[in-house]
């Protein structure tokens, strides 16, 4: 890059910019070529490495030969050409020397024999808990460097390469990066795409070695500081104060964290540049107030950067924040505050250098995009605003989280399959909050080991910013028509960032301009009220819906508006409490209890978090116990009822019978599935038959008691989430129009079942599964037909 045009002291616009796309075109290689490396091996990153290394010097030898021509915008571009392949050429070659280390021979036997090791380890970041099912252990995550690997012949393998670790132990919480360790378990191969060489399951607890280096130890003490200044705040305060501050969301309500996804604010939960910038302009206005020169100031910010790193762990969009900040710093105290945007590409070039894993996470995309757009966009809208007479604060504050979602808008089109119409105005009424919220909880961290008393003030001073962002995601979350479908992966991505680059490139021009503005009301006043009448969720006429709950069922069936009956929790709380969120449910007069597994019962709480459940009906088999005490615990003063069968319900619009079981079953091949309750529905005049987990000895036991007009109904709930144990002369007396089958994804039970499904849709049923359709709803049109709706189902399916 030294022969061609470059910044010089004085140096002409033309040449800053074109060091500026150099320095933009070598980060751009580094990152696409790390992400394409990542799920290949070494000696395909070498070549592609070896080749664009032969090009850039084939492309230089030539710039280089017509120095001295008039050609200058041909040279120009050619050196950017050069820094794309140069970026290419260490990008290539930084990834290969990792995969090398990931992919070592002795390390890939082990893994093949899934063998069980010894291996000493070094913490990279705090143990994280997997919701899983009630009733089994918590799956910790942890993340960690192996320095050795100890195979069951005793020979001892000194690689370094990254394990993910998966714990069941306690004794793993807690636990502190930088700790050394050394624990027991089997290898597994890892699901690729990244540097992680193995996944190490240990059910036993870790041998510490010595303890983690001071920093982390204070950086522990602050964060629990912290944690114990929230706890008596209310749970979604008291939950998000950390996860504002530190990006510690362990706590957070799920019914909070759904919001914040639902309004394009999950970044707030993720530390990155914002946070660092609040630190740091804190810093620098006490730095001010006590008349310290430029230096001095720079000094403490760095200080004060290195501090908030260490407290807040180093997560990838905390590094490249610091990394920024750093740069950032380094340019202001040589006299060039403005060179933002080069500091951005060589933090970008240099932390994937040092760790090409970066190129593959979404949160570190994310944090530079926003980053980009806030140097890119947010100076020239808040111009034009200004220009067109709005005040400057108000510019500032339109044009900063209009930028920064913009540039962020094609990666979470791709994770999330849908384009949030709120995620601007939520984020610009949010932003007051914002720097509040964050010094006030960072000072409750920091005084939290010495005044505990002023650390818990300084959190409850904190919790009105974060309610106020709390209300605004909850607000927004409930608007309809807030997002819209998009979509997913990587083709959506890469759609959305080509139609926002045309839009643009093309509003440069006045005509183009007012077309697109036309185009933009032309949508609101006519797609959106559609939307707003016709695509909303619940849709109107619904009589039953099977909540997408995971591997377990949930179903709601509509008493009036606000209230509904639900059958079963789900496995865990926030995804039925979810379900009944968008169904607009704010009280339970009956939650039915089909019978005590965790997949049925292990989401109660979520039925009764914020809501009234009057009356709970629940099955004699009172097995499994653990079922039946988190059902008790949860329904607290709700009236209990053990109902025999021929009990009936009637409220508002729904009409409900116990048909079974019709007696007490036991010796089956599952007791407590065998008696379920079965109940029959009507709502609307459309019957739907609830068959909770009836397996065969059951549903034979119905066709002898129950009269065969009984059991007729146009909606099936499939027992047992469509398991193969069903009776086929029960699904002939029911003879479903539609049937429902509740069931989680990818699960290890083989639900459901193929030959079930087979015969249910060579009857003429109608199929609907919650795990490929999201949540599902039986419609009865104006005109007396079904139909079915799901959130996660195509209008052409519909």
């Amino acid at each position: 890059m030294t022969g061609g045009p470059g910044p010089v002291p004085g140096g002409t616009p033309t040449a800053d910019r074109a060091f500026d796309l150099r320095l933009a075109g070598l980060a751009v290689a580094v990152w696409l070529t790390a992400l394409t490396c990542l799920p290949r091996t070494a000696p395909t990153a070498v070549l592609l490495a070896f080749g664009a290394a032969v090009l850039a010097a084939l492309f230089a030898a030539h710039l280089l030969a017509v120095v001295g021509t008039p050609a200058a915008p041909v040279r120009r571009y050619g050196w950017i050409a050069v820094a794309v392949l140069l970026g290419v050429v260490c990008g290539g070659t930084a990834t290969a020397a990792r995969l090398h280390v990931r992919d070592a021979a002795p390390v890939r036997a082990l893994v093949d024999d899934r063998a069980r090791v010894t291996a000493d380890l070094v913490l990279r970041d705090d143990p994280r808990p997997v919701r899983g099912a009630p009733g089994r252990p918590a799956t910790l995550l942890v993340t960690a460097e192996s320095t050795a690997l100890t195979g069951p012949d005793g020979h001892r393998l000194r690689v370094p390469v990254r394990l993910l670790v998966l714990a069941t132990d306690p004794a793993w919480r807690g636990l502190l990066p930088g700790q050394r360790l050394t624990a027991q378990g089997r290898l597994a191969s890892s699901r690729g795409g990244d540097l992680t060489a193995a996944v190490l399951t240990v059910t036993g607890p870790p041998v510490r070695r010595g303890s983690p280096p001071w920093l982390q130890r204070a950086a522990g003490t602050l964060r629990a500081g912290l944690h114990s200044a929230c706890a008596p705040l209310p749970p979604e305060q008291g939950g998000l104060l950390p996860g504002l501050v530190v990006g510690d969301t362990s706590r957070l309500p799920a019914t909070v964290e759904e919001d914040f996804r639902a309004t394009g604010m999950t970044h707030l939960n993720a530390v990155s540049g914002a946070n660092v910038a609040i630190v740091v302009g804190a810093v620098l206005l006490l730095a001010r107030w006590v008349r310290a020169g430029p230096r001095l100031a720079a000094v403490l910010c760095g200080l004060a950067v290195i501090g908030f790193v260490v407290l807040v762990r180093p997560s990838p969009s905390v590094v490249r924040a610091a990394t920024m900040g750093a740069i950032g710093l380094a340019a202001l105290a040589v006299g060039r505050p403005r060179a933002t945007l080069p500091a951005l590409a060589a933090a970008v070039a240099v932390l994937l250098l040092l760790d090409p894993e970066l190129a593959g996470d979404a949160g570190f995309a994310l944090s530079v995009l926003a980053t980009g757009g806030l140097l890119l966009l947010a100076p020239g809208w808040r111009d034009g605003l200004r220009r067109r007479g709005v005040p400057a604060g108000l510019a500032e504050a339109v044009a900063v989280p209009a930028a920064a979602q913009l540039a962020c808008g094609p990666v979470v089109a791709g994770i999330s399959g849908t384009v949030s119409l709120v995620a601007v105005p939520a984020n610009l009424l949010v932003v007051p909050a914002i720097a509040p919220a964050t010094v006030l909880g960072v000072a409750a961290a920091v005084v939290s080991p010495v005044w505990p008393s002023g650390a818990e003030f300084a959190a409850w001073l904190a919790s009105w910013p974060v309610w106020w962002l709390v209300t605004v995601a909850r607000v927004g979350a409930r608007l309809p028509a807030g997002t819209l479908p998009w979509p997913g992966g990587v083709p959506g991505a890469l759609l959305l960032a080509g139609v926002t680059l045309g839009l643009l490139l093309a509003v440069r021009r006045p005509l183009v301009r007012r077309l697109v503005a036309v185009g933009a009301v032309a949508v609101v006043l006519g797609v959106l009220p559609v939307r707003l009448v016709a695509g909303g969720w619940p849709p109107d006429g619904w009589v039953v819906v099977a909540c997408a709950v995971g591997q377990g069922d949930a179903l709601v069936l509509p008493e009036a508006a606000g209230r509904a009956v639900v059958v079963d929790a789900g496995p865990e709380p926030s995804a039925v409490d979810g379900c009944l969120r968008r169904l607009g449910v704010r009280e339970v007069p009956l939650l039915v209890v089909s019978h005590f597994h965790a997949d049925h019962v292990g989401g109660v709480a979520g039925v009764a978090r914020g809501r009234r459940v009057a009356m709970v009906l629940a099955p004699a088999m009172v097995e499994p116990v653990a079922g039946r005490e988190m059902v008790t615990a949860a329904a607290g003063t709700a009236r209990r009822v053990v109902p025999a069968a021929g009990w009936s319900y009637r409220s508002g619009g729904v009409d409900l019978v116990v048909l079974g079981p019709p007696y007490l079953l036991r010796g089956t091949r599952s007791d407590p599935n065998n008696n379920s309750l079965v109940l029959r529905a009507t709502v609307a005049g459309v019957r739907i038959v609830l068959s909770g987990d009836a397996e065969t000895e059951e549903q034979r036991a119905l066709l002898e008691q129950v009269p065969p007009e009984a059991l007729r109904a146009e909606v099936l709930k499939v027992a047992h989430h469509g398991s193969a144990y069903q009776d086929p002369a029960f699904l002939d007396a029911v003879r479903p129009t539609v049937a429902l089958v509740p069931v989680g994804a990818d699960n290890d039970y083989g639900h459901p079942s193929a030959v079930i499904l087979d015969r249910l849709t060579r009857s003429g049923t109608r199929v609907l599964r919650t795990d490929t359709d999201g949540d599902v709803a039986v419609v009865r049109r104006a005109d007396g037909r079904l139909a079915v709706v799901g959130r996660g189902l195509p209008p052409g399916r519909r």
